[in-house]
């Protein structure tokens, strides 16, 4: 078989027609993160002049030393086991000969499938013979990690599209629906948009994601190229809002009204019964006078509308991801987020995409106070959650790598004695 770097082409020809892809592993990922200090370079496995097995490989040097990554791991058939081990013997005679001491990966090889109760859906009958032949091939599993230790998540929430519309609606969660309207009632509306809001969604997450300002106007721009990307932002109508609110409160006005009345008439029906309601509607009326109040303000600060929530969107093929998504705190209790999620989903639904990737979450069978609302929800919009096998690491360079590991102990002893 022939070993060799692909061309852009060539490696975008063969993942196409790959069931299990991420949109990490495209030459554009390549070329965002060369601006984020790593070299890149893509590999391919042929037999025949056909491509078999490829990867993209991530290269980054560090106090003198170079480590390889390839995103969501290499592309191929790894229940082929002759491929995988040709391949990984390839790599691993390509990066050692570059003073590359080490590779790691993180394969899309699912574990198991769960339901957003926990309930196992799909146990893997051939997971533990592939997790076996990775380590075979010399591969060393750096654990089942639960949250975010990793650099790509161990858990992924997806969605079905392959289901009728209402269907899909029907298996958001009951409390979700409530706020889908609700933000539709309130002036909550749905633009595409373009390069231009790329600053509104960096405000939005960047106390949350470790990458700056620049990286999601490379993303937006080298995944432009192929028309893969689309930005998705939610817009509060402060207009439409006031004259909703007013109209609210103008209800319960009368509704307050009316039942004064009646419990001054005394009537015949039942005295103690009004009484209740009048006062569960005094509730609503003080609420919706200070909304109005809010509203007001709201129309005068922003007259325009004001941005509420944002996303990019990676469309491969006929999957979708969400790369990165956010929202603005001060107006959480508008739903807008649940809104932009929904209409995403009912959008790419009828163009005919058959995944929507919400992106990663924790193991949610482990009780975590941080990322139970991250889970809960990407959960609520019917998704499921893929359990992958985790963290590969590949010595390519013995050499390098055990300098490299004997270095950073000494380098971090030396660091903590000059701080004391």
């Amino acid at each position: 078989m022939e070993f060799r770097e692909l061309t852009n082409q060539e490696f975008i020809n063969f993942i196409t027609n790959c069931p299990l892809k991420s949109i990490y592993q495209t030459p554009e990922y390549g070329f965002i993160m060369h601006n984020q200090g790593f070299d890149s370079v893509l590999l391919g496995l042929l037999k025949d002049n056909i491509v078999k097995a490829a990867t993209l490989i991530l290269i980054r040097k560090e106090e003198g030393f170079k480590y390889a990554y390839a995103p969501r791991g290499f592309i191929l058939n790894y229940e082929d086991f002759d491929i995988l081990k040709e391949f990984s013997n390839k790599i691993k005679n390509y990066l050692g000969k570059k003073g590359i001491m080490g590779i790691k990966i993180n394969p899309l090889v699912i574990k198991a499938i769960y339901d957003f109760e926990g309930q196992m859906l799909y146990n893997n009958p051939k997971y533990e013979l592939m997790f076996q032949t990775l380590k075979h091939n010399g591969y060393y599993h750096l654990g089942y990690n639960n949250f975010f230790e990793a650099l790509k998540p161990r858990f992924e929430a997806i969605i079905d599209l392959n289901k009728p519309i209402n269907e899909l609606f029907k298996n958001v969660k009951k409390e979700y629906r409530t706020k889908i309207r609700s933000a539709i009632r309130n002036g909550i509306k749905v633009y595409k948009g373009d390069v231009n809001q790329l600053n509104k969604l960096y405000e939005f997450t960047k106390d949350k994601y470790t990458r700056d300002l620049n990286y999601f106007k490379d993303c937006y721009g080298f995944y432009s190229k192929r028309n893969m990307i689309e930005l998705y932002y939610t817009k509060l109508d402060t207009k439409f809002f006031l004259e909703v609110t007013q109209k609210k409160l103008n209800y319960y006005e009368q509704q307050s009204n009316y039942l004064n009345s009646l419990i001054i008439k005394k009537t015949k029906v039942n005295n103690k019964k009004i009484i209740t309601k009048k006062i569960s509607t005094d509730k609503y009326l003080n609420q919706y006078k200070n909304e109005l109040i809010n509203a007001t303000n709201l129309l005068r600060q922003y007259p325009e509308g004001v941005i509420t929530s944002c996303a990019l969107i990676i469309k491969q093929d006929n999957e979708i991801s969400i790369l990165v998504d956010g929202y603005d705190n001060k107006f959480k209790k508008y739903n807008s987020k649940h809104l932009l999620i929904w209409q995403i989903i009912d959008m790419y639904k009828k163009m005919g995409y058959v995944k929507f990737n919400l992106g990663g979450m924790s193991n949610m069978s482990i009780d975590s106070k941080k990322y139970a609302g991250l889970d809960e929800f990407k959960l609520g919009f019917g998704a499921k959650m893929y359990e992958y096998a985790g963290d590969f690491e590949l010595v390519t360079h013995k050499r390098n790598y055990n300098l490299y590991r004997n270095y950073v102990p000494l380098k971090n002893l030396i660091k903590s004695k000059l701080i004391k």
